[in-house]
């Protein structure tokens, strides 16, 4: 497989509006209210309670939208929780809104499925399963992280597999998103980090990620096309934005124009996974958090430094251009030397949010190794997304790099053969 996009392809998918800025889920009413008269709005129990929450839903019912109000969404979003969501809402749903974090968005998408096509949630997982469009999404975000908010991904629990599965499919794409960095100023501050830190490991592995060339089958077929001109983008500013604001949105939670710069970057994030999906560090977290049960943000970015050393022989260049958007390359200096430098800026980001520098410190020992491998190379979908190639026996290499906090740089010789 080639790293090279040789087709220059462009792609994203998107929702159809974006509402970004300050002050604008004031929106939401016109926007509810302009694709149906009986809203189900999804959400936690914290959320449900906040001032905030309970503006939003008055002006709804101001506007003349009836709200069903489900507030049981759970973290990692079990399967239960969509199935209770969708005998919650009854009959006579004619649009979806979700407000809250990443599992309250994915909530949202998942049960518009379910009950625009009936059955169990099941039925989707995987890509291109839902039979046809769905009931209008509209997506709240109220964490700058997940980018859940534009991707047409829900990822959910299942109980009877002991995994999450994802509905990955373009009729679950949000029909509007309305970004208002207002509403993540009372968001917690380890919760801010973790979610953080999961945007910056979004941004650095869909910019990474592998060109795929796709032809107009996949293009239909699949939601992970690979990385194009037009994720790059998103990725750029992502990156830039959080090279600026990162450590000032933590430091100072107050900050409305860090926690602008951290949401945007969120949302260029989801913008860009959503057409390239992650790799070798979501694809381990997921069978690792089974076991160290850490926040997503941190178990992804506590993995980050490691897998960009095991990914940077084969994507160099890439490595070499993200220390050129943070301003940390040398322009007289060498394309491995640009590289390094700007896998150490990410990892200075990732220590300014607090992530956790090695698995030793999520809990994670020797012992798990081979499981966490061995189902980390199932998740088919990102380990094809990687650069590097995934088997047990590299994850495993991996593993035992970031169990001892060893962050040499793999050499020619240790670095695994790439593969077609």
């Amino acid at each position: 497989m080639t790293l090279e996009n040789r087709l220059g392809l462009g792609l994203v998918r998107q929702p159809k509006t974006v509402l970004f800025g300050p002050g604008q889920r004031r929106q939401l009413p016109r926007v509810v209210g302009g694709l149906g008269r009986h809203a189900l709005v999804v959400t936690d129990a914290r959320m449900a309670t906040t001032p905030d929450f309970c503006a939003l839903t008055e002006a709804l019912a101001a506007a003349g939208v009836r709200v069903t109000l489900f507030d049981r969404a759970e973290p990692d979003l079990p399967r239960a929780s969509v199935m209770a969501a969708a005998q919650a809402a009854g009959s006579g749903i004619d649009v979806v809104v979700g407000i809250g974090g990443g599992s309250c968005l994915d909530l949202a998408k998942a049960v518009s499925a379910v009950l625009t096509h009936g059955g169990d949630v099941r039925a989707f997982f995987g890509e291109f399963r839902v039979p046809g469009p769905v009931l209008p999404v509209v997506t709240v975000p109220t964490t700058g992280g997940t980018g859940a908010e534009v991707t047409s991904l829900a990822i959910v629990f299942d109980d009877e597999r002991q995994m999450k599965m994802a509905i990955a499919d373009a009729h679950i794409e949000p029909h509007t998103a309305i970004i208002d960095p207002e509403l993540t100023l009372t968001c917690p501050p380890g919760l801010t980090a973790a979610t953080a830190a999961d945007a910056l490991s979004h941004l650095v592995e869909a910019f990474t990620a592998r060109p795929k060339n796709p032809t107009p089958e996949q293009l239909a077929t699949q939601i992970y096309v690979g990385k194009n001109r037009i994720t790059d983008l998103f990725c750029a500013e992502g990156l830039r934005l959080m090279n600026r604001s990162l450590g000032a949105v933590v430091r100072t939670p107050s900050d409305i124009a860090a926690r602008s710069d951290v949401m945007f970057a969120a949302y260029c994030a989801g913008m860009a996974i959503n057409t390239t999906g992650t790799a070798a560090a979501h694809a381990i977290q997921s069978p690792m958090a089974a076991i160290g049960h850490a926040p997503h943000g941190f178990g992804v970015g506590a993995l980050l430094p490691y897998v960009m050393r095991f990914n940077l022989p084969y994507a160099t260049a890439e490595f070499a251009e993200i220390g050129r958007i943070l301003g940390v390359a040398g322009a007289g200096a060498s394309i491995g030397e640009q590289a390094r430098a700007g896998i150490l800026r990410i990892e200075e980001l990732l220590a300014e949010a607090g992530t956790p520098p090695d698995l030793h410190a999520l809990g994670i020992g020797p012992e798990h190794f081979a499981q966490i491998a061995q189902a980390s190379v199932q998740a088919t979908r990102l380990v094809l997304n990687n650069p590097a190639p995934m088997t047990v026996a590299t994850v495993t290499q991996l593993l035992e790099r970031a169990h001892a906090a060893d962050r040499r740089w793999w050499t020619p010789e240790e670095a695994p053969a790439l593969t077609a």
